[in-house]
């Protein structure tokens, strides 16, 4: 959702995987300065803690959507850990510059990705030379790239994972803030190349402290008619003790959207009650992973004095990842977990998958109706802990 890859949440191909989570970038992954056509920007401060864990840096790429490529902290007694499950600078700019496809879909396979104007899967009817998909959204057509397959026989081309994969990103600024720093920047996305309603603007803004990293999107409806928008990200954890088995999920979602399969993973309309299966993670402290295979989503969340949080507990690593949804609007966390990988990904999203089908009946799909002038915000930030 890596350093090893995936083509859909389905199908992996192998890369350089981090197998431990204490590592320092060699020479040449930092001579690294530019990927996408614009300058990478590593936020930066200093631990200060004996006793506590503290965020250190975050290096993001502008010139594809401001993608998250690394984020590390430090441990007293262990040193600096990695985060995101991300290759080195120079793995991530091989993949991105010179092995990424059109669509940019090499971006939501390292690092976190952010995912607009849809997270997930939409289906459509095929055009006749596969490359595009139309759906509707309230009696207008929406034509979208058709950019993902299941590795299986029958498997159907669908859309995934939003339309800003490779956008460059407008006056980015750093800035120090107390305890640390912040970077600020503009999408002008317009109609996401011709594929979308209306016009819109997205507003970044990645803060590093100490205490998290919070990662905000504003996404602003700048032109004429009304749009469906949906806001989430791909971040792939890393799993620092290399022992997926005993890392602990805790996800607080009551249902679970079912499925066709683990190849399309398309929702099928039908949402199941958690209770009583392995989707059900909401003991506190988490459930262990072992050896099940996850790519699903849940729903009916509980959120707790304004926070839905996510936890990944590495015990045998002593450590953990807090990751906290704050907007209103994230509807659905989606994870994918296959067991042959030391991460996990962990989706906040607006949306259910598929969300203009009507598989759902008319059920809020989570889909943003923004108003011209309307603006709608995602949220999330992270925090690292000893369990």
């Amino acid at each position: 959702m890596k350093t090893f890859l995936r083509i859909s949440s389905a199908f992996c191909i192998a890369l350089p995987v981090l197998m431990g989570s204490f590592f320092v970038m060699d020479s040449h992954a930092q001579a690294v300065t530019e990927i996408g056509g614009q300058k990478l920007v590593t936020l930066t401060r200093t631990a200060t803690s004996q006793t506590k864990p503290e965020f250190t840096s975050v290096t993001l790429a502008p010139g594809r959507g401001m993608e998250l490529l690394q984020i590390t902290a430090n441990f007293p007694g262990k040193g600096s850990v990695n985060v995101l499950a991300s290759p080195d600078l120079a793995t991530a700019k091989d993949m991105l510059d010179v092995k990424d496809d059109a669509n940019g879909d090499l971006g939501y396979r390292l690092g976190s990705a952010f995912l607009v104007p849809y997270p997930n899967r939409i289906r459509g009817k095929l055009s006749a030379d596969g490359q595009t998909l139309t759906t509707e959204w309230q009696g207008h057509t929406i034509t979208l790239p058709a950019n993902n397959i299941g590795k299986n026989a029958g498997a159907e081309r669908h859309a995934m994972h939003g339309l800003i994969l490779k956008a460059k990103t407008d006056d980015v600024k750093v800035h120090d803030i107390p305890g640390g720093q912040e970077v600020t920047g503009v999408v002008h996305a317009g109609d996401f190349g011709g594929h979308w309603l209306s016009k819109t603007d997205l507003d970044f803004t990645i803060r590093l402290t100490a205490e998290g990293v919070d990662s905000t999107i504003v996404a602003h409806n700048v032109g004429k008619e009304e749009e469906p928008i949906a806001i989430g990200w791909h971040p792939y954890f890393n799993l620092p003790s290399g022992d997926r088995t005993q890392v602990r999920i805790e996800i607080p979602g009551s249902q679970m959207a079912l499925v066709d399969n683990y190849d399309n993973v398309f929702p099928t309309g039908e949402l199941k009650p958690v209770e009583g299966t392995q989707y059900d993670l909401r003991a506190a402290g988490g459930v262990a992973l072992a050896k099940n295979f996850y790519d699903d989503n849940w729903s009916h969340l509980t959120w707790k004095n304004g926070v839905v949080t996510v936890k990944v507990i590495d015990p045998a690593a002593k450590y953990g990842v807090a990751i906290e949804g704050l907007s209103p609007e994230i509807k659905t966390i989606q994870m994918y977990a296959p067991p042959a990988m030391q991460y996990v990904a962990i989706e906040d999203q607006f949306n259910f998958a598929d969300p203009f089908s009507k598989i759902w009946k008319g059920m809020d799909t989570g889909m943003v109706t923004l108003k011209p002038g309307a603006a709608t915000k995602w949220h999330v930030r992270l925090k690292v802990f000893v369990p």
